[in-house]
């Protein structure tokens, strides 16, 4: 956790020092006024809007000790989207109470405000409707599990609507556990929650919650461009309708380690690019497209398939040819647990 915290005055920094304990794991970086030069502290400049900027971007967690209307005007500028913003809490100078002011569920601010609280023998004041009623918290638990939540307007219609009835939920995956308050089973309506690395739309108005499961298996002639690779894999996706934010890596041969065309790929999509030696795919066991020419060339029957099953449990795409490319794509297992 990268954490920035901001303090005062002198009992502000007293405070602050005590949430410095509770963040002792995480890569802090503390703030207050020149004229107290606390040790530990750095001086918050006289014009310190950028300041706040880059700890709004460079942070996990902003807490504030002192004034909500501080905190406020100074994050103010820079809130853009509940996904990405960071969680920012506000704690009076002495410490009796703390306040999540953002992303209160997907940020963790909630949670963290709760066990903040808990070490400073302070009094949490949570104020987000779900919390405050029992409800299922749709987007605090897609955190947690790490889903991409693929409609943030339709996610808040979902959080409203618990509130006054059940909301019904399908799962691609089986569910080990019982249901939360305000969710219900159901495979049709005008409102749900669909739970699947596939792009899918059972309700009228869907809130797809995806799982990063899909792992991709490539394989590639030498001097292969990104472009290529790009639309190899788009064109596999879009007819198996499988959601691009479900692909958690790329993998392949380690005889593509220097494959520049497939390095730039998986940068540009942000996916982690996992090579495996060939007696490493070989021993791999399981019914696989073989091929004599890819055999001799690197000394295993098939690349794509058996990457993309190295560390997955399902093959869902078997080897697709394209010009210069082969694609096929593996899913591991889920468990849906709302514990």
């Amino acid at each position: 956790m990268k954490a920035a915290l901001f303090a005062y005055s002198r009992q502000g920094c007293r405070t602050a020092r005590r949430v410095m304990d509770y963040f002792s794991q995480a890569e802090m970086r503390a703030f207050t006024m020149p004229r107290f030069s606390e040790p530990g502290f750095l001086p918050l400049p006289h014009a310190g809007r950028p300041l706040y900027e880059e700890a709004f971007c460079w942070a996990d967690t902003l807490v504030f000790v002192g004034s909500a209307g501080i905190a406020i005007r100074e994050i103010a500028p820079f809130i853009k989207d509940k996904r990405t913003d960071p969680a920012v809490l506000c704690i009076d100078e002495r410490g009796n109470f703390v306040i999540p002011l953002l992303s209160g569920h997907i940020g963790g601010a909630n949670t963290l405000a709760l066990r903040l609280a808990q070490a400073l023998g302070a009094e949490p004041v949570i104020t987000t409707a779900t919390d405050l009623n029992g409800k299922f918290s749709v987007d605090a638990w897609a955190a947690r599990q790490g889903l991409f939540i693929a409609d943030m307007q339709i996610m808040k219609a979902v959080s409203a609507a618990i509130l006054e009835n059940p909301v019904p939920l399908t799962s691609d995956f089986p569910i080990v556990t019982g249901l939360p308050s305000g969710v219900t089973e159901g495979k049709s309506g005008e409102l749900g929650i669909c739970l699947s690395c596939r792009r899918k739309q059972p309700f009228t108005r869907t809130l797809l919650l995806v799982p990063p499961l899909i792992c991709l298996g490539v394989g590639c002639r030498r001097g292969i461009i990104a472009e290529a690779v790009g639309s190899a894999v788009d064109a596999v996706l879009k007819e198996h309708h499988i959601h691009p934010k479900a692909v958690r890596q790329v993998a392949s041969i380690d005889l593509k380690a220097n494959e520049e065309g497939l390095l730039a790929f998986c940068k540009d999509r942000g996916l982690p690019l996992t090579l495996y030696p060939a007696d490493a795919l070989r021993a791999l066991p399981g019914e696989f497209t073989t091929s004599e020419r890819v055999l001799r060339v690197t000394g295993v029957d098939n690349v794509c398939e058996r990457a993309a099953m190295a560390e997955a449990d399902t093959l869902l795409v078997k080897k697709t040819v394209f010009s210069g490319m082969t694609v096929a794509a593996a899913m591991k297992n889920w468990e849906v647990r709302f514990e």
